[in-house]
């Protein structure tokens, strides 16, 4: 799995894309906590519950059914008043992207069981067939060796590309602006 913090820049970058205006406090936590949630399935561990059975490590807490269902339930207890600019079929949207953006980055690293992007209909693990994020270190042994070598990685194959396409959709935005102007 990529790191918590590569999620939170691909959700922050995510807000960025969609809200061309001034969000919320909320919108941005609730941004942040959709795309790591999914991890919070690692408690399976200590409960027992083994890696590849469907309520495991990337099963049904990174699916697509689980990311609609969140960011129905984010949507309509959060966002009573919907922000200027949004319906809440948008917000549902986005807060669905966010979060199933997680299971995307997991199925493109190098390791673990893969993805259940289908549960609980199908518990067929994926990855892509590209998969050039190293997999993070849980845990305490995320600060060493090998955990520098996944925030490399990260940076090379996330961060840069979602920097630059962030970049690019806001001096287009910029730049659509100044068209605009008399």
């Amino acid at each position: 799995m990529p790191t918590v913090i590569t999620h939170g820049l691909v959700a922050a970058a995510l807000g960025k894309v969609f809200a061309s205006g001034r969000m919320p406090v909320r919108f941005w936590e609730l941004s942040v906590l959709c795309a790591v949630l999914p991890d919070a399935d690692v408690i399976a561990f200590r409960l027992g519950i083994p890696y590849e059975d469907m309520l495991g490590h990337r099963g049904l807490s990174h699916s697509l059914v689980f990311a609609l269902l969140l960011s129905l339930m984010v949507v309509f207890t959060a966002f009573r008043r919907v922000p200027e600019g949004w319906g809440k079929a948008l917000l549902i949207f986005y807060f669905f992207i966010v979060t199933a953006s997680h299971g995307v980055l997991d199925a493109m690293t190098d390791g673990g069981l893969g993805v259940a992007f289908f549960a609980p209909f199908d518990d067929t693990r994926y990855f892509f067939p590209f998969h050039p994020i190293h997999v993070s270190p849980i845990g305490r042994n995320f600060f060493s060796e090998r955990g520098l070598e996944v925030v490399l990685s990260e940076f090379v194959w996330v961060w840069i590309p979602t920097l630059a396409f962030l970049g690019a959709v806001l001096l287009y935005r910029n730049r659509r602006a100044k068209a605009r102007e008399p």
